[in-house]
């Protein structure tokens, strides 16, 4: 049944007009358009899909903020400090706005939709607030606030996908595209915003995902992010008109069917809940070349008490026992983790438990910060922040400073191997070397010197040497 449902969605993805994801020439528009994207990988897909709304009433994209119509923020409030961020680039806008009269300043995402009222009403920043279910409705938006009225829709919606727009690819190195599959987060964990700001969870169609997908490949792209919440989720029910009636398209078939587009065309994901990844998801990455081994699975901390205040819904033996099924299926799996240091009541004992278990994870890298209470969520009405700053800054060091360990002894066990490499594009400290990464996501760089090969390409190259963060090869 999956092999007909799997054809049926390759052979729609093939009909209609195809996908036209690249910024046209900003010369034919009579208004300019700047964004600026905060936070994680799903913002700056959303940005791609502002992008594509703007484009279809007249505004082109420009990278100088001064020569704008219009100024946005994607914003992020996932942690204080981006939405610091964010308040700082406001008023940096505002005194371009005092010298521009005309210019309009909206404001995109989670932070739109979590202090609308601040932003519009206390701080007269913006002009434009829209949450990330509302962006269909940014033309009707401008509109008003050219009249010079402000602005707002955060309207949360249990249905919209995005699907049918075709994003421009903003800021593309033309290799890698992200490809938003699904939106939202039914996860309750206590420290998040997520569920407030993007609302519950609902899967795209699969026929727009894999149409997507195989016009980038088209447009000579070999990589593809599929990206959600918890892509682990993701659950699309098609219409059928064949005597197999109603089928499923999981999130393990999903992956099948994107790997199927070409041998050519890398696959990779983010992110995993430990809980939802299965081991059918887990057969599909080793069963296929394309699909890289690599694996984001977020811990959060190593404590099952603190695991359990935070609504993980896995203990640690559980996540322990995850890691294991993950090493005995795809043997080499690139895995990294998100961690938390300092969550509400956390003992030095909690502390512990977190750096025994990212020891016995052997984590390639991880994303760490200390606990930062975000208002709304059920964290902050449940329980008290009682954790010192000062000791939650000492705990995140001592994270750091032990998954810098693990990330030096992940690459120096790569000295001598030899990876297949996609060629992103030069590397960032030089011209004269590639900058790539591996199927297990290290980025790895070497020299261009003698080697007849061009950005989009895939080579085969042995690693030499490492730094903590960093492999150095060769091609051969």
């Amino acid at each position: 049944m999956l092999d007909v449902l799997t054809q049926k969605v390759h052979d729609e993805a093939r009909q209609g007009e195809a996908f036209a994801p690249f910024i046209n020439d900003p010369a034919q528009y009579k208004k300019k358009f700047y964004i600026e994207s905060y936070g994680c990988q799903m913002n700056f897909s959303d940005s791609e899909i502002v992008a594509s709304i703007l484009q279809d009433v007249g505004f082109g994209a420009t990278r100088d903020c001064s020569e704008a119509d219009l100024i946005l923020l994607n914003t992020c409030s996932i942690r204080e400090k981006a939405e610091q961020t964010v308040r700082k680039r406001l008023t940096e806008f505002r005194k371009i706005k005092v010298a521009r009269p005309g210019l309009l300043v909206g404001v995109l995402g989670c932070m739109a939709e979590r202090i609308k009222a601040k932003l519009l009403e206390e701080e007269q920043l913006v002009d434009i607030v829209v949450g990330p279910d509302a962006y269909r409705s940014l033309p009707a938006l401008l509109e008003e606030a050219e009249g010079g009225q402000k602005a707002v829709n955060v309207l949360l919606s249990r249905e919209e996908t995005y699907a049918d727009i075709s994003p421009v690819r903003l800021n593309s190195n033309g290799v890698s595209g992200f490809v938003s599959i699904m939106r939202g987060c039914n996860n309750m964990c206590t420290f998040c915003v997520v569920p407030f700001t993007r609302g519950r969870e609902r899967s795209r169609n699969a026929f727009s995902i894999i149409k997507e997908c195989q016009d980038l490949f088209d447009r000579g792209y070999k990589e593809v992010t599929l990206l959600g919440q918890n892509v682990d989720s993701y659950y699309f029910t098609p219409e059928t008109t064949d005597d197999t009636g109603r089928d499923t398209v999981t999130f393990a078939s999903l992956l099948e069917m994107v790997a199927n587009i070409s041998p050519l065309l890398r696959v990779r994901f983010s992110t995993s809940h430990p809980k939802d990844i299965t081991d059918d998801v887990l057969h599909v990455i080793a069963k296929y070349e394309n699909i890289c081994n690599y694996i984001h699975l977020p811990v959060q901390s190593g404590s099952t008490r603190i695991l359990q205040m935070m609504n993980r819904t896995y203990t640690r033996e559980w996540y322990l026992a995850k890691i294991d099924r993950i090493r005995e299926i795809i043997p080499g799996c690139g895995i990294s983790s998100d961690i938390i240091a300092g969550f509400c009541t956390e003992t030095e004992e909690d502390h512990q438990s977190t750096l025994s278990l990212m020891e016995y994870s052997g984590y390639d890298l991880s994303y760490m910060f200390f606990y930062s209470e975000r208002p709304g969520t059920l964290a902050q009405r449940r329980y008290k922040d009682d954790v010192p700053e000062m000791i939650k800054k000492r705990r995140l060091q001592e994270i750091v400073d032990l998954q810098n360990r693990l990330s030096r002894k992940s690459n120096e066990k790569d000295l001598g191997k030899t990876f297949g490499v996609l060629i992103e594009g030069n590397s960032k400290k030089s011209d004269q070397d590639w900058m790539g990464r591996t199927s297990h996501n290290k980025v790895i760089v070497f020299s261009k010197t003698g080697a007849d090969c061009s950005k989009g390409d895939y080579v085969k190259v042995k690693v030499t040497d490492c730094t903590k963060a960093t492999l150095l090869g060769e091609i051969v």
